[in-house]
């Protein structure tokens, strides 16, 4: 993650965007940042910085109605709790401008008595779409709004109960583990949350581990976690666990050389060697490929490395078996000499071309026996060999409105190899460092179906671009480092009348609930659409579990397992009190990159409008009793229309605005593997203001005070000339500077005297040399980890940061308050 600092020298981009025709059949009138405004007349204490009083929003022109006349109109909702009454309050979006709550908005709370609320699985790992379950379909129909879960099934846990028992406790009908929500009928017999069988209790389940007691099986840890982690028995293993097995397939064309990445590459797994996941079986080897395939000897036994060169790339063949996968622990010493000598040794190269495929073909070959991870970097579009692709992309319809081709592959070549690889537990990683097209809508198959990841840089360059190469270090670094799980499969239950229809992420589906995963790692995430094909309404629980069977990298086979439990509503109110905003805009979001491939991107943008359309007309009929005018959202769904104005405006699945082609794919392949937390940021950035910060309502951790900034709303008209405003985007940080920002924070964070004297290309080396006095904790906890680097190009700076400001209007998209009167329009129709 990467800070990018840019100063407040000119009008920014937003400013001018007011000179463009507005959309069609809008007068809508001009908008310039508040900095460039005069200042109107306050009549309150708030700080400037916190008012959103934008010309053309309606004033308020009659009283919201009180939580009992709302729960009348409703039809009396008798024992729901306030929360949810609160939820379900009819929020005119054009009148209320300050929707944004001060900190980044949380999941909701299912309702549910405090014992299952407390034993409920944490929503950082798995959260559905409605935290209210309908009873039936025709009821789901009825609200408008989709069935989903998103999943984040392998990340980073501070604390992760893991159980050792030689006897794993499942139900006997539906396979589901036991877990907090199953009902004990008495010592000896428990009831599924799932399919609701009735099963014995085993002896051994009697005794509990960690009370050292028996007879108190609902005490057990298994029952009183909704996350945990089993070690498996030999009944889950098909064979012997398989070694941590790492191969690097590096491409070394001189496209590859000139670009630097060959060296960063190189010295990152050298000061990581020891840090990868692994034990004494770890095994390694490499590949270098251009015009030829390169394998390197690296037995024990030898007092260098050994090239063995493959010039025949139409038939691919492994020139020796037993030592280009070689034991980490016996030849880490030629490891590192061959570390130390590769980029020399294709320094002075000329050659051009790319073999990617075979070189491919070469790993599958070389892994087969084993499985592991295979990391690919490429540099450039491959022109030999199987797997060669054609430049597909036209750079000037990179700004069509009428559509973008070749979204899909144009070869269905990796794919293939991605499902054979998949089927040898291989999974595959594609780094593409490319400033060039390099068809990546026909490369990232072979990662997606491999349940591999993708990373992408597309100006990376050790000369040109070197921040965009200190990105690539640390992401890397990352990489080599992270947990990791070989031969992995996932299977995801739910309640009896729940049904899975289609699965989003990065992996092979084996069966309708199955997903094999040859990898799994920490920062992937998952998204799964459901539908409800019989009535539960035998039932107030509906139940969902997620049980990942893996290899560590240590060699033990282990299930991790997390079960969630929502309750069951029959009543429309009920439902959109559950909704979760923002797994619904992530579903969604899964489900349009679909939609724009299998149909048109077009199509898959007026499917978003539409959802905002629908969802909002459902719920205005069901409160029509209430009198409401103008374009009303429950106060769940308020910024429902705001975050799909935003994925508009993303790169994935926005129109007008030059986008290329291989960028707009890695967008969506992101939007399609990660996990919520990282897409909403991508999507709806958290905006602070810095200079200002105190210590009211901060945060006491751990001897620290850490503050809590409030979040502002995405537009220009938030920025003064006087502050300074940190733009997280989860990937990527921008640092705003205005030009008149306050000399002591300029000198306090960035060590210089004053704005002028910032130089224009400063690169602050660690961000622990931020102040802390000044800044206090939060900008400390924020970026203690990451280096900042300004971009080469002030201008590309600016211009990525207004376009994050997704409320303003651009050249082609509407600003925030007129699509609520394009959404009302079409609520009309």
């Amino acid at each position: 993650m990467f800070v990018t600092l840019f100063l407040e020298s000119s009008i920014p981009p937003s400013a001018d965007m007011t000179k463009q025709a507005p959309p069609f059949g809008y007068g809508y009138p001009s908008m310039q940042p508040a900095y460039q405004q005069r200042p109107s007349p306050r009549t309150d204490s708030s700080p400037s910085h916190g008012r959103y009083n934008q010309t053309g929003y309606q004033h308020l022109s009659q009283p919201f109605p009180n939580m009992s006349q709302l729960s009348a109109a409703l039809g009396g909702l008798s024992g729901v709790p306030e929360l949810e009454v609160e939820a379900l309050r009819p929020v005119n979006l054009l009148q209320e401008r300050n929707l944004l709550p001060h900190r980044p908005l949380d999941a909701p709370e299912p309702n549910l008595n405090a014992d299952l609320k407390k034993a409920n699985c944490s929503p950082d790992t798995f959260r559905c779409t409605l935290t209210n379950i309908p009873q039936t379909q025709a009821l789901l129909n009825k609200a408008r709004l989709p069935l989903g879960l998103l999943l984040h099934p392998f990340r980073d846990l501070a604390q992760l109960p893991v159980i050792t028992s030689s006897t794993i406790v499942r139900c006997r009908s539906c396979r589901t583990y036991i877990n907090p929500f199953v009902s004990f009928l008495d010592q000896r017999r428990w009831k599924c949350s799932l399919c609701y069988r009735v099963n014995d209790v085993p002896d051994e389940f009697m005794y509990n581990p960690v009370t050292r007691s028996y007879g108190e099986p609902h005490k057990r840890p298994e029952v009183q976690n909704s996350t945990v982690e089993f070690i498996a028995s030999s009944d889950y293993m098909l064979r012997p666990p398989q070694p941590a097995v790492y191969l690097f397939v590096l491409d070394v064309s001189h496209n590859a050389v000139d670009a630097g990445y060959l060296d960063v590459f190189c010295q990152t797994l050298l000061e990581n060697l020891d840090k990868m996941p692994g034990d004494t079986r770890t095994r390694v080897g490499f590949i270098t490929f251009n015009s030829t395939i390169h394998f390197y000897n690296l037995h024990e036994s030898l007092s260098q490395p050994q090239m063995l060169v493959v010039s025949d790339i139409d038939d691919i063949f492994i020139p020796t078996h037993d030592s280009l996968l070689v034991n980490l622990k016996e030849s880490r010493a030629l490891v590192r000499v061959l570390l130390t000598s590769l980029p020399g040794m294709f320094s002075q190269t000329r050659e051009t071309h790319s073999a990617l495929g075979p070189a491919l073909q070469a790993a599958y070959k070389l892994m087969s026996s084993t499985g592991g991870r295979v990391s690919v970097f490429q540099t450039q579009l491959p022109t030999l060999g199987a797997g060669l692709l054609q430049s597909r992309e036209d750079p000037n319809q990179r700004s069509s409105t009428k559509g973008v081709q070749h979204l899909g592959p144009a070869t269905d070549f990796y794919k293939k190899l991605a499902l054979d690889c998949s089927g040898q537990q291989i999974g595959v990683d594609l780094f593409l460092l490319s400033s060039q097209y390099s068809d990546l809508a026909s490369l990232a198959c072979v990662s997606k179906y491999s349940a591999g990841s993708i990373f992408y840089y597309p100006s990376l360059h050790h000369v040109h671009n070197p921040a965009q190469l200190d990105k690539f270090q640390k992401d890397l670094e990352r990489y080599l480092t992270r947990k990791i799980g070989f031969e992995a499969v996932m299977r995801i239950r739910c309640t009896k009348g729940l049904s899975i229809h289609t699965f989003h992420g990065n992996f092979f589906v084996r069966s309708t609930d199955l997903l094999s995963l040859a990898n799994v790692n920490p920062d992937s995430g998952f998204a799964v659409q459901m539908s409800i094909e019989e009535s539960m309404a035998d039932t107030s629980l509906a139940c969902f579990q997620a049980a990942l069977l893996y290899t560590s990298s240590k060699g033990k086979r282990r299930i991790r397992v997390h079960t969630l439990c929502l309750p069951v509503v029959s009543q429309l109110s009920d439902v959109y009190a559950g909704a979760d905003v923002q797994a619904i805009t992530c579903l969604l979001a899964n489900m349009a990159i679909d939609r724009s491939i299998s149909s048109s991107l077009s199509d898959a943008r007026d499917a978003l409008v539409n959802a905002v359309v629908d969802s909002l007309s459902a719920y205005k009929n069901t409160v029509s009793n209430l009198q409401q005018s103008g374009l009303i959202a429950p106060a769940a769904l308020c910024l429902f229309p705001l975050y799909v104005l935003a994925l508009l405006k993303q790169k994935a699945l926005r129109t007008g605005t030059s986008t290329k082609l291989d960028e707009r794919v890695f967008a969506m392949c992101e939007f399609k593997s990660q996990p919520l937390q990282q897409i909403m940021r991508t999507v709806h950035p958290d905006l602070y203001r810095l200079d200002t910060i105190s210590d009211e309502g901060a945060l006491h951790l751990n001897d620290c005070i850490v503050p809590q900034p409030h979040l502002l709303h995405l537009t220009a008209e938030k920025l003064t000339r006087e502050g300074a405003f940190l733009m997280d985007c989860g990937s990527v940080f921008y640092l705003w500077i205005g030009k008149c920002c306050n000399d002591m924070f300029i000198r306090d964070v960035l060590g210089c005297p004053n704005h002028a004297s910032i130089p224009p290309n400063m690169v602050i080396i660690l961000i622990e040399c931020i102040c802390i006095r000044t800044m206090r904790s939060f900008l400390f906890h924020m970026l203690i980890h990451f280096i900042t680097s300004p971009r080469r190009d002030d201008a590309s700076a600016k211009t990525s940061f207004f376009q994050h400001l997704v409320e303003d209007r651009s050249e082609s998209a509407f600003s925030y308050y007129e699509f609520l009167l394009h959404i009302q329009q079409q609520m009309t129709k």
